[in-house]
């Protein structure tokens, strides 16, 4: 039987893998200053909008951004301001210990992301 606790966990590594893809992580980044348009965030991602496409809906589904249409746009935004609060602790964090994460070998955090842009 799966007990309350390993579905707490379950859940929780759901939400993080939100924010594991690299391409996911740098839409929600792109969103921490406020609402973008689609074009706003290829721009700032530097990638065609083909592949934000997938990634921003998965966001979508999940929770962490929402849109809105306002006449021939639609605007992006975080869901709720604690994603934003997640990711400034997160990258403290990763200033300190950024040596043994890019030297880990257990996996690669550029795979994804050579997945999403070819």
């Amino acid at each position: 039987m799966y007990s309350a606790n390993a579905q707490s966990v379950s859940l929780k590594a759901k939400l993080f893998r939100g924010f594991s893809g690299p391409s996911r992580l740098s839409i929600l980044d792109a969103l921490r200053d406020g609402p973008l348009s689609v074009t706003e965030i290829v721009e700032a991602m530097g990638l065609s909008q083909s592949n934000v496409s997938k990634p921003l809906g998965c966001l979508r589904e999940c929770g962490l951004v929402v849109c809105a249409q306002q006449g021939r746009f639609v605007w992006y935004q975080l869901s709720d301001a604690r994603a934003a609060t997640i990711l400034r602790p997160a990258e403290e964090l990763l200033a300190d210990v950024a040596k043994g994460v890019y030297g880990c070998t257990r996996y690669s955090a550029f795979a994804g992301w050579q997945q999403v842009t070819r």
